[in-house]
């Protein structure tokens, strides 16, 4: 049990020192006038995408000259002029040579007129079909995926809500932390979504490492007759940093984009995905911890100042890099 433990720990320390490394890509296809669309290209610097994979149009429509390129935080951004001959419903759009991929595209269609289509790309499904009529359910499937995807491999939130199982002990405790988190970064999220509320990305990035590492810090100090500071309130510790993740969740959703006529359905369902991947995250760590105590009680303190020492080396490294680089 102690060698799983291990094995797990060496896996989040060999994991890409970025976080959120794993955003997915974007491509928009909107039509502005008849026949007339524009097609944005959003592909990330990392993530397994190749110069080759390149987006695949409906056979009747043509691009029209070369794309104008920027750098949008880490993604290049390409803009294309495209013209269609008839209608798209029922055409494909996708991507080629994705396969070897190792994130996941949204793509957000738009026809004049129409409903706003929210699809998905995998690396198993490079090609998606443009409805005529769109169900009402796509939307909120694409972002409550996402969302699920975006706490599982955004190792930095990921990393938080462990340190967070591995510091508190208790069920309820551990509930009412996760409960706090959960309320405050869906406050900032949706605030910061809609208009209301605004950080700089980079600093809240930087502070967001800080907080892992305060509450790496707090594991590796605990005492069993010396509750800590996160010990004695940890809800107030969970909820007062959850508001900074809720900026970082707010900057991957804003890296991805929203459908405009749906907002707060994708916002909702983003955000119960995010929920949804906590879940499985605190289920998961709580039942390796209980293995754990069954069957190799001996090596529970050494392990858990392992994993302190792991995150904490990570969290260090993610402020110093945020900070400086």
């Amino acid at each position: 049990m102690i060698r799983s433990l291990l094995l797990l720990i060496g896996i989040l320390l060999a994991a890409p020192l970025h976080a959120d490394e794993l955003r997915p890509g974007y491509l928009e296809f909107t039509e502005k006038s008849p026949g007339a669309w524009t097609m944005v290209w959003k592909a990330p610097m990392r993530g397994g995408l190749t110069p080759q994979t390149q987006p695949v149009l409906p056979a009747h429509c043509k691009i029209e000259g070369p794309p104008t390129r920027a750098v949008s935080g880490i993604a290049l951004v390409s803009t294309y002029a495209v013209a269609c001959r008839g209608d798209v419903a029922g055409s494909t759009i996708g991507l080629s040579n994705f396969e070897a991929a190792q994130t996941d595209v949204l793509v957000r269609v738009q026809p004049l007129g129409r409903s706003v289509q929210a699809l998905r790309l995998t690396p198993a499904a490079p090609m998606v079909e443009i409805k005529a009529r769109p169900d009402r359910w796509q939307v909120a499937r694409t972002y409550f995926v996402t969302g699920v995807e975006h706490i599982l491999f955004g190792y930095d939130h990921l990393l938080f809500v462990v340190s967070l199982v591995l510091l508190l002990s208790g069920f309820w405790t551990i509930a009412k932390a996760v409960t706090a988190f959960t309320v405050a970064h869906s406050i900032t999220l949706i605030g910061t979504t809609l208009g209301f509320l605004g950080l700089p990305q980079r600093p809240v990035e930087s502070v967001i490492a800080l907080s892992i590492l305060f509450l790496a810090v707090e594991i590796v100090k605990k005492r069993p007759d010396q509750p800590r500071l996160s010990e004695r309130i940890p809800w107030v510790v969970a909820f007062g940093f959850g508001l900074l993740h809720g900026f970082g969740f707010a900057g991957a959703l804003n890296e991805i984009g929203l459908p405009e006529s749906d907002v707060p359905t994708a916002l909702l369902t983003f955000n119960l995905g995010v929920e949804a991947g906590q879940l499985v995250i605190v289920g998961v760590s709580l039942a390796v911890l209980e293995l754990l105590r069954r069957f190799a009680a001996a090596q529970v303190q050494p392990a858990l100042r392992l994993a302190a020492y792991g995150i904490g080396t990570i969290s260090a490294f993610w402020f110093i890099e945020r900070t400086f680089a």
